[in-house]
């Protein structure tokens, strides 16, 4: 069976793969690129220019209009609040408890929401739902502070609530153009596809997601309102790291053993974006941007993270220390069968190249 679509060489090349005894048996290919806020290629592997989606890794950069028009003092939303606007979160309780603050405050519930819904993430509060006899609902939705934070929006541009997610909606035309801004591509390059969650989601060169994402932590020479903002969101993300993901997932282990020098965002289908902050890695060390795409979606889950580690590592951002931490998740994985006998390893498989 075919279609009419065809598969443009991206430049993938490998960067994980799987041995069991001295054979490959496995191989993940992707494409990374990490930029300075000028612009400056830093470092890449493959192919810096391949096009993808930025799905959730746009969320704080879909956040920035409601900061921009005032929204956090005139609806008097905490940080806490903010940060879950730009979230991927587990379904937790305390997620739950966050979003519904939020919502109050904009005079919204979640039958505003349009972005459907989906077992918790979080494994322990799948449990706890099924022991009380509980339903997931829309805010149980890893979108459903994002989709808070746009109502919001709508509500301060006075547009219409019932079709926020659509393209043509005001609020969705401004966010594609603080996209475009931020990320320093024109508006005819830009892509537009339909997220998970309904509201747009844009498809650009890594180089451009990563350049977007150095922007968003050294916002030097934007606005003073949009320094400002960018300046709001990044300190929310790594003051709530909990907030933005869950337990055990990449982006809140990795901002809290960071401690304010790395504010990180994963996307569906194996994206993954970062800004490394000034002076993280050593004094006067740029900030940076990354982005990294697994091109096979790394629907075992693996690849991403353990990738995304060993690009911190060759970075030399975290310590030997920090490193441990993350051990169990990469970046080298040792493969065990059901006696827990081991039957092989995954790791990367990729050196960085630089400017």
């Amino acid at each position: 069976m075919s279609d009419s679509h065809q598969y443009p060489d991206q430049g993938y090349l490998p960067l994980f793969h799987t041995i069991r005894g001295e054979v490959v048996e496995s191989i993940h290919y992707g494409a990374i690129a990490i930029v300075d806020p000028s612009g400056k290629l830093f470092a890449w592997y493959g192919n810096p220019e391949a096009v993808t989606f930025l799905r959730s890794s746009a969320k704080p950069f879909q956040s920035l209009p409601l900061v921009e028009m005032g929204g956090l003092d005139f609806f008097h939303i905490t940080q806490k609040e903010l940060a879950v606007t730009c979230a991927s979160h587990s379904g937790t309780d305390q997620h739950l408890k966050t979003i519904h603050g939020l919502q109050q405050k904009i005079d919204i519930s979640e039958k505003d929401l349009l972005c459907c819904t989906h077992q918790p993430f979080d494994s322990s509060t799948r449990a706890l739902l099924r022991d009380r006899g509980e339903q997931p609902s829309p805010n149980r939705h890893n979108c459903s502070g994002k989709h808070s934070g746009m109502l919001a929006q709508a509500k301060l541009l006075q547009a219409d609530l019932k079709n926020y997610t659509e393209i043509e909606h005001p609020i969705q035309q401004q966010i594609q153009s603080v996209i475009t801004e931020m990320c320093c591509i024109e508006p005819s390059r830009l892509q537009v596809g339909k997220d998970g969650c309904s509201v747009p989601t844009f498809a650009m060169p890594l180089y451009h997601a990563a350049w977007g994402w150095a922007r968003l932590v050294n916002p030097d020479g934007f606005s003073k309102k949009r320094i400002n903002a960018c300046k709001t969101i990044t300190s929310a993300m790594a003051a709530h790291p909990f907030l933005i993901a869950g337990p055990g997932r990449l982006d809140t282990r990795l901002m809290k053993i960071a401690a304010g020098k790395i504010i990180s965002k994963a996307g569906a289908e194996a994206f993954q974006s970062a800004g490394i902050l000034e002076n993280a890695i050593y004094p006067g060390s740029p900030a940076l941007g990354i982005a990294l795409k697994i091109s096979d979606g790394d629907q075992g889950k693996r690849a991403r993270r353990a990738v995304f580690i060993e690009i911190l590592n060759q970075l030399e951002v975290l310590s030997a220390d920090q490193m441990k931490d993350l051990a169990d998740i990469g970046p080298i994985l040792t493969e065990h069968n059901l006696c827990d006998l081991v039957t092989g390893v995954a790791k990367p498989c990729f050196q960085l190249q630089y400017s």
